[in-house]
Parts: C-alpha cells; structure tokens; sequence
C-alpha cells in the first residue's frame, strides 16, 4: 500500500462519526488534496468551543462562513461577531465562479450555492437590530468587574443596587448609576449613612470616571431599554434552518472596552438563562468571535477570570464559543486550554519573534507521523489550514493539512437595496428599535431632590417669616415699655412738669440780674 493510500485510511478512520457532521474539506499530503479523504467535524462536539487562526489574508473569515453556513443548514443558531464587515453576504447566494468549481471537485464535495437566514444587529448607531441591557441586568458583581473597581469600590456598588432595591428605584443606564453616585454623597447622604454606613466621596468620584471612560466608548447607546433577549438568538425558520446572526462591529475596533463588556454580558446573560443540556446530540448556540483580541484588549484580571469561568461552564447549556484572531497567542493560555477545535491557517515568519510564535503554535496540535507541523504552518495557501478536532467520544481526530470547502453564500458584502430590504423584514427590528426612556432612578431622584428642595426651601421661609413676627413683636414690646416706663416715673414727671420749668428759668433769671 502506497503512503498516499495509508494516509487515505488514516484520515477517513480518524474522522469516522455515527452522527451528523460538518464536513469542511479534505486533507492534503505533500501539498495535493486527497479527494474524499474529508475532514469531518461532529456536530456533538461543537460546545466544546474551537479558535480558527492565521495571518491577514489567509482564509479565516470564510472557514468562519463555511461553519456558520453548515451549522444553520442543521437547523443550530449562529451569533457572528462582523468586525471587518464582510459577512452579511450569507444572506445571499454565491455567484458561483469556476475556481469555486475546481476546488470542491479536488475535495470531492458537491457544490450548491444558497441564501441563508440572516438577522443584521448592531451596538450602535448603525443599521440594524439594536442590542441593548439594562444596568440592573448586569448586576453589582459584573458591573464592578467590567469597570476594574477595587473591592472598597465594588463594596459601594453593592450598596448602590441595594438601596435601590430597597426604595424600589430602577437601574436602566448609565445616567441612573451616575445619580445615585452623586446622590449618595450629597443630598442624600445622611440616609445613606444612617442606613448603610459612610460613603466616601474619593471612592464615587472614581467610580464616576470609570463610568466617563465607559460612556466614551458608547456605552450609553447599549444600556437601556428594550434589552434584548437571548432567546430570540435562537430562532428557527419555517424550513428548519438556524437563523445567523450577524453583529455589525465595523465601527467598534476603537473601543475594546465595550466591545467586551458586551461580550461578558451577553454569555452571563446566557449562562443564566439557558437551562443545562447535558451530553445532547447537537449545540443550542454557536458563537464566533472575530478579532478575538479585541476581548482581551486592556481587560482586566478580574474580567480575564469572569471570562476564562464562563467558557469552562457556559458549554454545559450547549454553547460553542469559537474565537477568531491573527495568532492563537491573542487568546489567553486559560482560554485557549479550554479549545477543542482549532482551525489554524498560514502564519507568517518575517521576525525572529515571528518564528518563535510558530513553534509556541505548533506544539498546540497532536503530533503527526505525515507532517511537520512547524513547516507546515508557513507554507500552507490560502483556503488551507491545518485541522484538529474532537471526535464524539472527545478524542482529539488525526491532525490534517486541510484543503477547506468554499462557502455557498456570496463572499461580500450586502448592497444598501439588499440590506434595506433585509431589515424591513425583520421582525426584531420592529421589536427593538423603538427607543424606551420611562421613568427610573434618574427621574425619580430628580423628583425627590426637587421635592426635598421644595420643602426646604419653604420650612426656611416658615422659620424667616416666624423670626420677622417674632422681632416685630419684640421691637413693639420694648417701644412700648419705655413708653410706660416714662410715664411710671415721678421724677421724670417733675423734672419735664410745666411748673417746675418755669421755676427754674425764673431762678435763673434772678441771679443773672443779681
């Protein structure tokens, strides 16, 4: 038997699987496709959460494609994180083109180009469904993690949603945090000292400008009302097909810092609600991270831990989560230890830090008695990548040099005409997009400074106008006094009597003429 035939056998018996499966190309050896000597990924092992890496231009964005095509096609919702903009032509069906054709004839794969049900969401002004969460939703513990507080910080947070539990007050944005910051410290701190202790103001003024940091980089168009809820991730069409949703993040790049604490919040949100799946035979939601490093950019340790605890957990609920980044190294080694499918496509050598970077990479997959797997990462082309995953027993598959399929969906982008008709569509649109500003905390303790003012205000002119009575009265009694006390006085009388006058002048003149 040739080497080629013993690599055959080798592929197709270590991707055997009595399930339904992704298939996502064939295997090459010696840099030529192996037709039907396909890659298989088993759909029950895609909780176990996977990375697709490689350098710019290598084909990453559309094994991303491939998966999420795939996935719906087996009726499994898909959540996409678009940060360069380029997947919402899986809404529409590949023009075809004949390299297309030439490479699933190498694979040994039929080709059909299709659409795909697509929902278009947004963090911000752009178009599309609006994702939005309240405050309160996040909770003290989330949001104090998300803002990096120290644990005296994070202490009055927990005061902070407290009181307003307990005076029935809600938390829906930011301006009703900022409130009750400054609320605490100021018209309202004697309450708050009588009934949780001393703020201290040093500890709410860092607080708020953590909260400015946040607002800079668009939180206040995220937190709010409606919040979006997860389970509408997870709709299904009339033919059975898994919706894929697609997050437009194109003007997001400049601000990691909501970009994660979107991402944190919504797999809380997620853990939280989905209920535990157990060992089922297929995932209840994919998500794909693009530019993964996004996620880890600038976060802190505590929120690098919130995270590093959700991935371990959240594939118990039938959860994948598949980060998509330049170099697995972007990917924390706690994170990336958790990674059962990894799709790596070419790295590039320019620098020796390059080169060391591709042996760290290569020692990340099963050894192979076909490849080096170090030499391998530098020549593959693009559309190839090396593949290994987990079979349904949770063994690593045969590392494979993979030739990936082509996607069915148009690889581009939607043109306004598509996109517009698209989102007059969607019945998440109308769902969402009506803003909500009812009444919370802001406004309620707007109100109830204004009336405390109102009756300070008044008690103080009760207290001035009961003085002025009061120094009236006082200035009348005296008058009235002197006035009786003058008239009492004998001698007074006397000295100031007509008579008496009148003696004394007469004296007077006497001696003067004396």
């Amino acid at each position: 038997m040739s080497n080629k035939d013993t690599f055959f056998n080798y592929i197709v018996e270590g991707n055997t699987t009595k399930g339904e499966f992704i298939p996502v190309g064939s295997a090459m050896l010696d840099g030529e496709t192996i037709t039907d000597a396909h890659v298989k990924i088993p759909l029950k092992t895609m909780n176990r959460h996977g990375l697709i890496a490689g350098a710019t231009g290598t084909g990453k964005t559309k094994s991303l494609q491939v998966l999420a095509e795939n996935l719906s096609d087996k009726g499994v919702p898909v959540l996409l994180m678009d940060i360069k903009g380029d997947l919402s032509g899986l809404a529409q069906p590949s023009p075809g083109h004949v390299k297309i054709d030439e490479r699933m004839e190498k694979i040994g794969l039929p080709f059909e180009a299709k659409a795909f049900p697509v929902e278009i969401l947004t963090l911000s002004e752009q178009d599309g469904v609006r994702l939005r969460a309240t405050i309160s939703e996040f909770g003290p513990v989330l949001l104090s993690r998300i803002l990096d507080l120290t644990e005296t910080q994070s202490g009055i947070v927990s005061v902070i949603f407290q009181y307003c539990d307990d005076n029935k007050l809600p938390l829906l944005d930011l301006k009703d945090f900022k409130k009750i910051l400054q609320y605490a410290t100021q018209e309202g701190k004697a309450e708050f000292t009588e009934a949780y202790g001393r703020i201290s103001t040093a500890s709410t003024g860092a607080i708020l400008r953590k909260i400015v940091e946040l607002e800079q980089q668009g939180a206040d168009l995220f937190f709010g009302e409606t919040s979006f809820d997860v389970e509408d991730l997870l709709r299904v069409n009339d033919e059975g097909r898994g919706y894929i949703n697609i997050l437009r993040l194109t003007d997001i790049q400049d601000r990691p810092k909501l970009f994660s604490t979107f991402m944190l919040s919504l797999l809380a949100e997620i853990y939280s609600t989905f209920p535990e799946q157990g060992d089922s035979g297929r995932p209840e939601l994919v998500l794909f991270i693009d530019e993964a490093h996004l996620i880890f950019k600038e976060a802190s340790k505590a929120l690098l831990n919130q995270i590093e605890s959700i991935v371990k957990l959240i594939r118990s609920k039938g959860v994948g989560l598949y980060f998509v980044t330049q170099n697995p190294t972007d990917v924390p080694e706690e994170v990336l230890g958790q990674l059962g499918l990894k799709i790596q496509h070419a790295l590039r050598a320019f620098t020796a830090k390059d080169r060391k970077a591709i042996k760290l990479t290569a020692q990340n997959y099963p050894d192979s008695d076909y490849y080096d797997t170090a030499e391998v990462l530098t020549s593959l082309g693009t559309g190839e990548a090396l593949v290994s995953a987990l079979d349904e027993k949770g063994r690593p598959t045969p590392l494979a040099a993979t030739m990936m399929r082509a996607p069915m969906s148009r690889m581009d982008v939607l043109t306004d005409s598509e996109l517009n008709n698209l989102l007059g569509g969607s019945k998440l649109v109308k769902k969402y997009n009506e803003t909500v500003d009812r009444e919370s905390a802001y406004e309620m303790l707007n109100k109830k400074i204004e009336a405390a003012e109102a009756e300070e205000a008044k008690e103080k002119a009760k207290k001035e106008q009961e003085a002025l009575k009061k120094a009236e009265a006082k200035k009348k009694t005296t008058t009235t006094r002197r006035r009786s006390s003058t008239r009492m006085n004998p001698v007074v009388k006397v000295l100031t009597s007509a008579t008496f006058i009148r003696s004394v002048f007469g004296i007077l003149t006497k001696v003067m003429k004396k």
